[in-house]
């Protein structure tokens, strides 16, 4: 283990660092479990049972959530999590699939929404039943009631904490 090779070390980076007590290293190692293993579950399924990956289903399950099934490209790569870079590669796919639009937003420079089709609406409803019991059978149906508030608390203070680090600073910054 890193840790215990360096501990023997009296200066530097490594004698500096702030190691992880057994009790956090248990509950970080629990954590890259689902951060690795879940999404990589849900992917194969989805993949399986509707042809979409996990990440093109979020895409068209947040549109269709919205008003006329629209959503500015990069509000959209802020719900999903994800980079406009991978969004504009994913959206591409479901486009020449005919499940997506893109569409330039009049007046406002290069901003594109991203527009869900009919067909696209189709597919994410026939596709939400499995994906809800996915997500049921490999977390919520794991957690007890009480823990499931504890869990909403625990990833929106990570995903605060990312996006802070994620954020643009100093004097350019809105």
């Amino acid at each position: 283990m890193v840790k215990k090779e360096a501990a023997g070390r009296s200066t530097g980076p490594v004698a500096e660092a702030r190691w992880l007590s057994d009790d956090e290293r248990a509950a970080w190692l629990a954590n890259s479990a689902i951060m690795i293993s879940l999404p990589a579950a849900l992917d194969a399924r989805m993949q399986r049972e509707s042809q979409l990956s996990f990440f093109e289903y979020m895409v068209l399950s947040v549109l269709s959530e919205e008003p006329e099934r629209t959503m500015q490209m990069s509000r959209l790569a802020a719900r999903t999590a994800a980079s406009l870079s991978r969004l504009s590669h994913v959206v591409g796919r479901l486009e020449k699939r005919g499940l997506l639009a893109r569409a330039r937003i009049p007046g406002a420079g290069r901003a594109t929404n991203a527009i869900l089709t009919e067909a696209g609406y189709e597919v994410v409803v026939a596709a939400a039943p499995g994906h809800v019991a996915a997500v049921r059978e490999y977390l919520i149906d794991q957690l007890e009631p009480h823990e499931l508030a504890t869990l909403t608390r625990i990833g929106t203070a990570v995903a605060a904490a990312v996006n802070r680090a994620a954020a643009p600073s100093g004097p350019s910054a809105p």
